[in-house]
């Protein structure tokens, strides 16, 4: 699988680089950016798996990029990372959908764990919406389970061609591929020779 990417953004140039350090070494693909209005702009260019974001920074401040990766992809990860923290940023934080939220200083192992934890989010988040791509097809009648409105498993099976009809106002027009019609050829040729020996 490739490296996760990570876009950490913090505007103190010891702090920036010993974590980017510490994540480069845990083998994730590290960008880094050293104010908010740099990370939005990495943001507006590039796919992040994750966002580890300072919160106190100018001009934009982390509430910013927090909002900016979200609005980009509600499936990114973000972690805030400070060491101001109150009840109000936590909780405008948490209102724009932040994944967690940290105090500094903070352990290493804690990072660590903490990142992780928010990958595997990110990694079941990607299989259940890969799942839910799926559409069910039955392999010996071709009818399509619609669980659209539904519980997943619960549709009603209905016929392609209404399925078409119905979500795509498509409609089918029966025909013959060249391969079938040459079976069909073949079948009547067969059946007529059968014929002609009664």
């Amino acid at each position: 699988m490739d490296k996760y990417k990570i876009l950490l953004v913090d505007d103190d140039p010891f702090i920036l680089q010993s974590i980017a350090s510490a994540l480069e070494q845990e083998e994730y693909h590290v960008a880094t950016a050293g104010n908010g209005k740099e990370a939005i702009e990495l943001l507006e260019g590039n796919n992040f798996d994750l966002v580890l974001t300072d919160l106190v920074m100018d001009p934009i401040d982390g509430i910013g990029v927090l909002k900016s990766a979200k609005e980009k992809d509600s499936d990114t990860m973000v972690i805030i990372l400070t060491g101001f923290g109150d009840l109000i940023s936590a909780i405008d934080a948490l209102r724009l959908d932040v994944d967690d939220y940290l105090l500094k200083p903070c352990e290493p192992e804690e990072l660590s764990f903490r990142i992780s934890s928010c990958l595997e989010k990110l990694e079941l988040k990607r299989k259940v919406s890969a799942y839910e791509t799926l559409l069910p097809v039955c392999c010996v009648c071709k009818s399509i389970r619609d669980d659209a409105g539904k519980d997943v498993g619960t549709g009603e099976w209905i016929s392609m061609e209404e399925y078409l009809l119905t979500k795509s106002k498509i409609a089918i027009s029966p025909t013959y591929c060249p391969e079938c019609i040459n079976m069909e050829l073949e079948s009547l040729k067969i059946l007529k020779g059968s014929d002609l020996d009664s």
